[in-house]
């Protein structure tokens, strides 16, 4: 990760603490296991939130050097992710369209799955984090029903843990979609972050054993 990169990661957490959408104490996660950091991107609640989070997104996908011609948002947290990266590039100069699905189809009106531009082209997915990776393998198969290409997915947050097996869920999604992911923030910037405040220093060990147990270097 380049210096660069490094200090957006830092300047995001710094944002993510402040918002408390990265909160700190014991949470369960969906596969089961007691986590010492919880982070819940639907607290990003407000305009001035969105209005951030879609700046750093913006400069974490122009970092990551992924070719793209739009973006899909899938349901629901996907949608205002990929609205508000969309208004970010329009800020730059540049008006890239974006599309989400709806959790079910519907049969009146435009009818569909897909709302918004028509997916064409190479096609980046939004989202916050990847458990299981079922949201992004169901999204790349809509993609390509609709004779789109999947070039790549960016989240907000990299946990950089294991998922079914010895890699990350992660790694497991782009191994089995072949499309790379980039992420503004992952488990190591939290690490470096937290290490460089007193103030936090009673989370670094819990999250450091967390890391021993689930954790992918």
């Amino acid at each position: 990760m380049s210096d660069n990169h490094q200090q957006l990661s830092q300047d995001f957490i710094a944002f993510c603490i402040q918002k408390e959408v990265l909160k700190f104490g014991e949470f369960k996660t969906k596969a089961g296991r007691l986590s010492p950091y919880f982070f819940n991107a639907g607290l990003f609640n407000d305009g001035d939130s969105l209005l951030k989070l879609g700046e750093f997104y913006a400069n974490s996908i122009e970092k990551s050097g992924i070719a793209f011609d739009m973006l899909f948002g899938p349901a629901y947290k996907g949608i205002p992710l990929a609205a508000s990266i969309a208004i970010a590039f329009a800020k730059r100069g540049r008006n890239i369209p974006y599309a989400y699905n709806r959790k079910e189809a519907k049969d009146h009106g435009e009818g569909g799955t897909v709302v918004g531009a028509a997916l064409v082209g190479k096609v980046l997915i939004i989202d916050d984090v990847i458990s299981a990776g079922t949201s992004v393998r169901e999204s790349v198969e809509l993609i390509r029903a609709n004779n789109a290409t999947p070039c790549g997915v960016s989240i907000a947050l990299d946990r950089q843990e294991k998922g079914l097996g010895a890699l990350s869920a992660v790694q497991e999604v782009e191994q089995s979609n072949k499309i790379p992911v980039s992420a503004i923030a992952n488990l190591n910037a939290l690490l470096s972050f937290i290490a460089n405040k007193k103030e936090m220093a009673d989370y670094l060990a819990a999250i450091e054993s967390y890391r021993n147990q689930y954790g992918t270097r």
